[in-house]
């Protein structure tokens, strides 16, 4: 149980709603800050702004999945308020107070190291990203059907990057009947899309890959569909870029070339709220109750 232990939502979506479930379950106290526009209420949750929470009594600290811009400022599905966490607050809470976020930030790292306080980054661990990919590929097919006229089955389909997204989103659409290519650094990664079945290729000759690209999937949070890449990309292709911002790919260029382009930010977020919340709630309170413990003994 999570009894007494102050813990404070600042800011999100629909996932952090399953999250606040699952808290107020374990008789967590939580502060809620930034949904005053959600219209509905939690018993053992209070929904407050940033001066009236007491830093001082804060044992843990759960930013949205995105964590923070560069200003410090969080996202705010659920209200109009401009919501910072700022160095001075941070540094007003005790020194075991734990951040937890989806990713970091700069900012974030910034403010977390000058004050001492750990950051722990949900999206870094092996079984958030593993099942977070289920909702990642469901999305991204949904996506592709509405954005191309061509079917799946036998299309011409490049995936960049055989992380953990990338291996189940090769997986989804060989399944589908697509052709898929993926493209990545690590020999390792290559080798095992081959075991898959799968054409595979270093990135550093992604140029000479897509001239009969249909559809194509970027995994890698780094520029890789650069200017020299999209010029040799049939305009008629699809770009969905799933990574997270700003993407890999020169959305410029594509739209000075006709290739239509999109980016997807918190994609599990927008297809299955629902799900993807759950998924970072049973981690949550894994943690939650592991750090608790420990602190006990």
């Amino acid at each position: 149980m999570l009894t007494n232990r102050h813990i404070v939502i600042l800011g999100g979506d629909a996932r952090q709603i399953e999250v606040i479930d699952k808290l107020t379950a374990l008789d967590a106290r939580l502060s809620l800050i930034g949904f005053d526009q959600l219209n509905r209420n939690f018993n053992g949750a209070i929904k407050m702004n940033m001066e009236e929470v007491r830093a001082k009594e804060v044992d843990s600290l759960i930013l949205p999945v995105s964590g923070t811009d560069k200003e410090g400022n969080v996202e705010t599905t659920f209200s109009v308020e401009t919501i910072k966490l700022t160095k001075d607050w941070l540094q007003e809470t005790p020194a075991h107070c734990t951040i937890y976020s989806g990713i970091s930030t700069p900012y974030l790292d910034k403010i977390s190291r000058e004050t001492g306080r750990e950051v722990v980054k949900l999206f870094e661990r092996d079984d958030v990203a593993i099942y977070n990919s289920i909702p990642t590929v469901e999305g991204t097919l949904m996506m592709v059907i509405q954005h191309t006229d061509i079917t799946i089955h036998h299309a011409n389909v490049i995936i960049l990057g055989l992380g953990r997204t990338g291996m189940s989103l090769a997986r989804a659409f060989a399944a589908l009947g697509a052709h898929v290519k993926v493209g990545a650094r690590r020999s390792e990664h290559l080798a095992r899309a081959v075991e898959m079945g799968l054409e595979a290729f270093y990135l550093k000759d992604l140029a000479d890959q897509v001239q009969d690209n249909e559809i194509c999937i970027n995994t890698i949070p780094a520029m890789v569909l650069t200017s020299k890449v999209l010029s040799c990309m049939p305009a008629s292709s699809f770009i969905m870029d799933v990574a997270s911002l700003p993407g890999g790919t020169d959305f410029r260029y594509a739209k000075k070339r006709g290739i239509k382009a999109i980016i997807t930010p918190g994609l599990p977020g927008l297809v299955a709220p629902r799900t993807a919340g759950q998924i970072i709630a049973n981690v949550m309170t894994e943690l939650l109750l592991d750090k608790f413990s420990e602190e006990a003994e």
